[in-house]
């Protein structure tokens, strides 16, 4: 039997949770965005500490370095890369950001890294994430015309969880925008 206390308790965590679908649906503002990855670099390097991609793509320390901002809004359907049109307006916020960076400063790069929660195996939660992180990259490249020469994409799969958790979490599966010029030769 409900208590009103009971009753009260669960009446103001509903209106002080946001919901589940709130949460995700959520998408930061193209200016939100571009103020994330045009803040001041946490560090720099000197030329000769510089790295290649690949290594920048493989160095967790020199990642968390550079500016970055997690997009946990775009939904995929289970098992799938596809994205369908109507993502397309939470798509349209990172094309905008990406194009007034691009304009400011033609040498800008940005990585897309794609993340999975962990449900089902390591290999496939792999190759799903780097899936979606390159079909982030083709719909602003096609839908939004973000030119493709500034976006690199990776997979990191179920590598770096957000919420540590074997279950399924909608919070691990995001892509990251990360800013690597300053790191690169």
């Amino acid at each position: 039997m409900l208590t009103r206390r009971t009753l009260a308790a669960a009446l103001i965590a509903a209106i002080a949770m946001p919901s589940l679908a709130a949460a995700q649906a959520t998408t930061p503002s193209a200016a939100t965005i571009e103020r994330k990855l045009e803040a001041a670099p946490r560090v720099k390097l000197r030329p000769d500490e510089r790295v290649t991609i690949r290594e920048f793509k493989r160095r967790p320390d020199l990642r968390r370095m550079a500016r970055s901002i997690d997009i946990q809004s775009i939904n995929f359907a289970f098992g799938s890369a596809a994205i369908s049109p109507s993502q397309y307006g939470k798509i349209e916020n990172i094309a905008d950001a990406l194009q007034r960076i691009l304009r400011r400063d033609p040498r800008a790069r940005v990585l897309i890294e794609g993340h999975t929660d962990a449900v089902g195996s390591f290999q496939s939660n792999q190759i799903l994430s780097e899936q979606r992180a390159a079909s982030l990259k083709r719909t602003l490249v096609r839908e939004f015309g973000v030119p493709a020469y500034a976006l690199e994409t990776v997979g990191y799969g179920e590598e770096f969880l957000l919420v540590q958790t074997q279950n399924e979490n909608w919070q691990n599966r995001r892509v990251t925008l990360r800013r690597f010029d300053d790191f690169i030769r």
